[in-house]
């Protein structure tokens, strides 16, 4: 095993308003895990103002990481291509996957809002629920929830989810 992939032995409910989505949306929705689908359907109806309010209630949802996964966390965990300093803790048990993330989320509201939304959907679910995250997932994500110039970063975790998936995936 990796010393980047860390393996543990076992130990708001929002609907969509189908008359806010386009075709393009309602392509790329069909691919999506609902909880996404319904979370980008609710940033795609409000306002500025009220994308930031929500952004920031998001990055507060954003879990702690429990201490066995911290235990058993060596070096290697970061995303390098994020501005914000992060680090991805995966944990396999009994065949689902648990992402963590161990990021200052008052210092970066919206990565740690990006990384709510994103595990919340992929949390508990086998690796190919992460494998079938679309390519543009994340340019869907940015529009839908005004994340800026984020991309990089936001790709990056992406792909280290993925990662971190195949190599769970592999192991079965």
């Amino acid at each position: 095993m990796r010393k980047d992939a860390l393996s543990i032995p076992a130990s708001s409910s929002l609907s969509i308003i189908p008359s806010q989505l386009t075709s393009a949306d309602m392509s790329q929705a069909a691919r999506l895990p609902p909880s996404i689908e319904r979370t980008l359907a609710r940033f795609r109806a409000l306002g500025r103002e009220e994308k930031m309010q929500s952004l920031l209630a998001y990055a507060k949802k954003l879990p702690t990481v429990p201490d066995h996964v911290m235990a058993a966390a060596g070096p290697g965990f970061e995303i390098p291509e994020c501005q914000t300093p992060l680090r991805i803790l995966p944990e396999l048990r009994d065949g689902r996957m648990y992402y963590h993330a161990l990021i200052d989320a008052r210092q970066s509201p919206t990565v740690a809002a990006f990384l709510s939304v994103l595990l919340s959907a992929v949390n508990g679910e086998r690796p190919d629920v992460t494998l079938a995250i679309p390519e543009d997932f994340v340019r869907t994500v940015m529009s839908s929830m005004g994340l800026g110039t984020r991309e990089v970063g936001l790709e990056a975790i992406v792909a280290r989810l993925k990662r971190y998936a195949r190599e769970a995936a592999s192991q079965s």
